[in-house]
């Protein structure tokens, strides 16, 4: 099959899910390295693919201690218009603000206003959904009812961007929703079918309490969904559209 940029987008969509459930940066790596070859063969195309895959494996490098590896990458992501500058005020990367040639490329992304208000959006929506998804475990703790809550999330914006750059942020909050999804579905129907299990040979199963937990969990799972749906992104009226620099480095503070 043809790669096109939908399915190469697809294809970096799954190889990040992958390494959030399954935690191995070494085949997260070969499945980026792969997404950048074959983007590559798009040519200007499939430019901003293979510049979401390098700044994936700068992740990556940035974790394992590896500045000149997280450099290299950085400046292939930045060429091919990575501007995730967001991004660049994680604990994880604040060491590199020391680096000149951080500063540099840094220096070198440029992003409109509207863009700029997206990607605080997406980056404060991702820890949103990692703080939902801890209290959902939580309350679904020693549930006795067989129902299965899903973890409902955001809808992703759909606005036309100003810069290609935006839609690799859009990516990776798209596969930290995915992957939180998944992990909360397969605890659930684990509860769920140990529950059932212990319904069926137990003669003192407390089914009252199990209707009980399943009123309280369906509130819960209301309540979530409307507020998923309330914090959709809405453009502000007259942000603007026109390129400029980044705010400054170390002027951003990464939404908590």
């Amino acid at each position: 099959m043809v790669d096109t940029v939908n399915s190469l987008a697809t294809r970096l969509h799954e190889v990040l899910v992958r390494f959030l459930t399954e935690g191995s940066p070494s085949v997260a790596a070969r499945g980026l390295h792969d997404v950048i070859a074959r983007a590559a063969v798009l040519g200007p195309d499939g430019a901003w693919i293979a510049a979401s895959g390098h700044a994936g494996l700068a992740g990556l490098a940035c974790a394992q201690g590896e500045t000149e590896l997280t450099l290299a990458h950085l400046e292939a992501a930045v060429e091919g218009g990575f501007n995730d500058c967001v991004s660049c005020h994680t604990p994880l990367m604040l060491p590199l603000h020391r680096e000149p040639r951080f500063q540099d490329l840094y220096g070198r992304m440029r992003i409109t206003q509207a863009d700029f208000d997206e990607l605080v959006w997406l980056h404060r929506e991702m820890q949103t959904m990692i703080r939902e998804s801890q209290q959902a475990a939580v309350d679904n703790l020693g549930r006795l009812d067989t129902g299965v809550s899903l973890l409902p999330h955001a809808p992703l914006p759909t606005r036309t961007p100003n810069t290609l750059g935006l839609l690799i942020t859009r990516i990776d909050v798209a596969a930290v929703q995915t992957a939180l999804q998944q992990a909360a579905v397969k605890a659930e129907f684990q509860r769920s079918a140990g529950n059932t299990s212990l319904e069926l040979v137990s003669d003192t199963w407390d089914h009252t309490r199990a209707r009980h937990d399943a009123w309280y969990a369906d509130d819960l799972d209301d309540r979530r969904r409307y507020a998923a749906e309330a914090r959709a992104f809405v453009e502000r009226p007259g942000a603007g559209t026109t390129l400029a620099p980044c705010p400054p480095l170390g002027s951003i503070t990464y939404p908590a």
